[in-house]
């Protein structure tokens, strides 16, 4: 997805809270702001935006000191996760459909994300989602819920490559991961994480705490951008992101990244800001599982 002009507002929103989060004064963060501010003319509305917001980071942390300024939030939000962890594998089997349950739950947790709504309150987005009762998009011809192809897809794949986006989304996606398991056994899961810190994007060990290891084997995809940017990945990410039978991305920074890929791939995220709900065609706030085919990637690119 191209950056539109909208997003730029946004791209000074998060360089001030991470400025702020990294402990910097009033002097500082102005400074950061115009570190910003002349960069922003030289970057290309054709980037992504995840690319732009990878370079608003690293002025923060070069100006700051700071490599990690959300790193207090993530570990909140891995604990506070982890506490409502047996709560959503209730609601699993109390449901008539696992799997569908557990995507609803995976992309609902998608609302942790710093990145957009520049502060969240972890403990009452949590609650807000277990205490929803059939609030989805449940109707398989909805073009941005195909809830029926990826079904039949998880029983197909041999291997899945499943993108990880933030830290304590990483717990909903371990429920997730579960319940693919349970209809695949023979289905080998890759998990891939980002290299080093950047919003509160999901690193290795978030994706250890919250148990992914025991489901999946967890990898980095060699990157810092709060989106999967082919052309920053390592070259052994891209080699399993080519041979996967199946790709699962959630949240809306690898959406943002890769809407515009050549491979077939599940988009799984909640829909935050206009610039994503018009190009997804949908409402802010409906909750998507979208299905990207090759030829549609195409015709975007065209």
């Amino acid at each position: 997805m191209k950056t539109y002009l909208e997003c730029i507002p946004c791209f000074f929103k998060q360089a001030l809270e991470a400025a702020r989060l990294s402990g910097a004064g009033r002097k500082t963060q102005k400074r950061i702001l115009d570190a910003v501010a002349l960069r922003m003319p030289k970057f290309p509305l054709s980037a992504s935006p995840p690319e732009m917001a990878r370079v608003i980071h690293d002025i923060v942390k070069k100006i700051t000191g700071k490599c990690d300024p959300y790193a207090t939030i993530k570990n909140k939000s891995n604990n506070l996760a982890l506490k409502v962890y047996p709560k959503l594998k209730e609601k699993i089997l109390r449901s008539k459909d696992g799997l569908l349950t557990a995507v609803e739950l995976a992309i609902a947790g998608n609302i942790i994300d710093y990145g957009v709504k520049n502060s969240v309150n972890v403990k009452e987005e949590l609650d807000k989602i277990l205490n929803r009762e059939n609030e989805a998009i449940r109707s398989e011809a909805r073009s941005i819920f195909d809830y029926r192809g990826f079904k039949s897809a998880i029983t197909k794949a041999g291997n899945i490559l499943y993108l990880a986006d933030n830290s304590g989304e990483v717990v909903f996606d371990r429920v997730l991961i579960e319940e693919i398991k349970k209809r695949n056994r023979k289905a080998d899961i890759i998990y891939a994480v980002k290299e080093r810190p950047v919003i509160n994007d999901a690193l290795f060990e978030d994706a250890r705490i919250a148990g992914i290891q025991e489901y999946a084997e967890i990898i980095s995809c060699g990157a810092d951008t709060p989106g999967t940017v082919l052309s920053l990945c390592s070259d052994k990410f891209l080699k399993v992101y080519r041979r996967a039978d199946m790709i699962i991305s959630k949240g809306q920074g690898n959406f943002e990244a890769l809407s515009d890929s050549e491979r077939a791939i599940f988009f799984l995220f909640m829909a935050k800001c206009p610039v994503v709900a018009q190009d997804v065609k949908c409402e802010v706030g409906d909750i998507v599982l979208l299905h990207k085919t090759k030829s549609a990637a195409g015709k975007r690119r065209r």
